[in-house]
């Protein structure tokens, strides 16, 4: 990659750290990103399929670039496999797949993989919306996925998240327009992360277990089932 390309590619980072656009949203076309950004439409196009590579977006000849990983082959397989479902059974599903994910994320994952879940754990606290929270949330959970270095389970994974974000979840806030300082995920997600960097894939497993079945809870308590 040239300096122009590279130059390119940070940008392109800064730009999507600073305005957070939800998942499955759509990004400005190329010319007026180049514009935005100050960069030559080559070196975006190099820098938009980098990202794509790292599964941060997804392209779409004729309809544009979307936030996010490739769901399955189009957005009508999520919503038909969405109106089958719903939070309850999602729920039940990502017990079955996300504390297996986090055990062998302690397995295998590099140290560029924890600090990016450390990276997600800073923002998501940081967060000044819970639809910032949720995208960093989001985020967290599938770079978890990826220290796996596993891409068949990464794909059934982006399949799963965008099943979730299909269903409707209508949560309820508790008239807060933000995640509370205490909010259960902070250190949860603080924990799983400890216990993949050292390396423990039972333990990793057992957070993550117990993490998802508060998640669980939390929306029974809302009359989300």
């Amino acid at each position: 990659m040239s300096n122009g390309e590279s130059a390119a590619l940070v940008q392109l980072r800064a730009y999507l750290a600073a305005v957070e656009p939800p998942f499955d949203s759509r990004l400005p076309p190329e010319r007026a990103l180049c514009e935005r950004l100050g960069v030559p439409r080559p070196a975006l196009r190099k820098a938009l399929a980098v990202l794509e590579q790292e599964g941060q977006i997804w392209r779409h000849v004729g309809k544009g670039t979307f936030v996010g990983s490739r769901p399955l082959d189009s957005h009508a397989d999520v919503a038909a496999i969405a109106r089958r479902t719903n939070p309850a059974e999602v729920m039940r599903t990502r017990l079955l797949l996300e504390p297996e994910v986090a055990a062998q994320a302690a397995i295998v994952a590099s140290p560029a993989h924890v600090a990016e879940m450390r990276t997600c754990l800073a923002r998501s606290r940081g967060a000044a919306s819970w639809r910032q929270y949720e995208t960093w949330d989001n985020r967290f959970h599938r770079a978890i996925a990826e220290a796996t270095q596993n891409g068949l389970l990464l794909a059934l994974l982006d399949t799963l998240n965008a099943v979730r974000r299909a269903v409707t979840w209508g949560r309820l806030r508790a008239d807060r327009d933000r995640p509370p300082p205490d909010h259960h995920s902070f250190g949860e997600h603080e924990a799983i992360v400890a216990a993949i960097a050292d390396r423990d894939a039972d333990h990793a497993r057992t957070l993550m277990r117990a993490h998802l079945e508060q998640v669980g809870r939390n929306l029974l308590r809302s009359g989300l089932t």
